[in-house]
């Protein structure tokens, strides 16, 4: 109560004491019912914020194309040809499938951080569930990502990589990668609400966890032996380890990877989403 905001009215003496809701989940099933039901308010927001910002442009998707193929670019230089280590010659395509996948995760984390703190007047002026402005932000880390896809096939097909018929595999594991990056936005989406630093930090922990990812390495089982089960503790090994064994090599990745994958995924996202519902109606109070 010492936090709460009190106003007198001057006309009944009364007083009226304004407070943030207590954390508690709403009625799940009319919640997603009505989540479902407003689904094309949450596209119709994303393609808003893709044409604000000029990413539906030609020079919008070019960009969201070069930036990783440039640090892929300069990744393969420091890796290969500087510390003069030998590398297979699918290196650069499992190199650039890696930055593609990682980014499209980054862009989830990243713009659903930002979400609901720049709806600020739509939440105080409209009644809607909350989870669409996050999941408004994945849409739209997809549709970056999509345009990559492209350049990778022409990148396999010049470097003679290929695709196999195994790579359709890869479709699934995307899914679990959209699946986890939906959690992880939800997460971030609430806690930017509180700690308004979220953002600030959220490019350095991305940084870090691209150079733990197996990106720049592959998912091989000398790095297995040097690491032990520290991998198990990053969600990304087996995520984006599955999508580059199956995307670029066209190798079956064993049970576990699919395993570990799904409960990364499943697990972020049922932790995101009872969080984010279970704070939504503080969010008015917190903006």
């Amino acid at each position: 109560m010492s936090n709460a905001a009190v106003l007198k009215d001057d006309y009944l003496g009364e007083y009226h004491v304004y407070e943030p809701h207590r954390a508690g989940l709403p009625p799940i099933r009319p919640y997603f019912r009505e989540l479902w039901r407003r689904r094309a308010f949450a596209v119709e927001l994303a393609k808003s914020t893709i044409r604000s910002t000029h990413h539906d442009t030609v020079f919008g998707v070019l960009w969201n194309v070069i930036n990783p193929l440039l640090l892929a670019g300069v990744y393969y230089l420091l890796v290969a040809i500087i510390s003069q280590a030998t590398q297979p010659s699918d290196y650069f395509a499992h190199l650039l499938a890696g930055l593609f996948a990682f980014y499209f995760v980054a862009g989830c984390m990243s713009g659903g951080s930002a979400s609901v703190t720049s709806a600020g007047r739509m939440i105080m002026n409209t009644a809607f569930p909350r989870m669409l402005l996050p999941l408004s932000a994945v849409y739209i880390a997809f549709r970056k990502f999509l345009p990559t896809m492209l350049v990778y096939l022409a990148v396999a097909l010049i470097t003679h990589v290929g695709v196999s018929t195994t790579a359709l595999l890869a479709i699934p594991m995307f899914m679990l990668l959209m699946v986890f990056g939906t959690g992880m936005g939800l997460l971030l989406a609430t806690a930017q609400v509180y700690f308004r630093d979220t953002a600030s930090f959220l490019p350095y922990v991305t940084r870090i966890w691209l150079y733990v990812s197996p990106v720049l390495f592959y998912p091989d089982a000398k790095f297995i032996e040097k690491i032990g089960p520290l991998i198990h503790l990053n969600p990304l090994y087996s995520l984006l380890g599955g999508w580059g064994d199956l995307l670029v090599r066209g190798d079956l990745i064993p049970a576990w990877m699919w395993i570990e994958a799904a409960l990364w995924s499943f697990g972020t996202l049922a932790l995101g989403a009872v969080v984010f519902m279970s704070r939504e109606r503080d969010f008015a109070v917190r903006l």
